[in-house]
């Protein structure tokens, strides 16, 4: 009875740190009903770990215990894809920002040294030229 006791209020722990994350708006509404469902089968597999044994005898699995460790199993292989491609989609934001970064940085480097024109030197801005280290226009140097 104890162990029940301490194995709902985990479920029950994970489930209020889930909802209460400041990063929740970016969950996606599957993502939390699919965790909600978990944590209320978990509660109900400790509360009635009988059903959990005839369930599994229905699907041609021996034991309750079995039914869950698969369940298990497919449930770690689902998180572990999710962080793998959450992780790969941060990896192309990043390469995309330093590709970024780095053809803005040959920009203002060539600008500086005169080999491309300023787009406002066209205009006779010279606040531009000042401003990037540059006392005239690129076509003087």
């Amino acid at each position: 009875m104890m162990v029940q006791v301490i194995l709902i209020l985990a479920a029950v722990g994970a489930l209020a740190y889930f909802v209460r994350r400041q990063h929740n708006i970016r969950v996606r509404a599957s993502k939390r009903i699919a965790f909600f469902l978990f944590i209320a089968l978990n509660i109900y597999a400790v509360l009635l770990p009988q059903h959990v044994t005839w369930v599994a005898q229905q699907l041609g699995i021996g034991r309750g215990t079995d039914l869950v460790v698969y369940l298990l199993v497919v449930a770690f292989v689902f998180g572990m894809l999710n962080t793998y491609l959450r992780q790969r989609e941060i990896s192309d934001h990043l390469t995309d920002l330093a590709r970024t970064m780095a053809i803005r940085e040959a920009e203002l480097d060539n600008r500086r040294r005169g080999l491309i024109a300023c787009p406002n030197c066209a205009t006779g801005d010279s606040a531009t030229n000042r401003s990037s280290g540059n006392s005239g226009t690129a076509t003087e140097r």
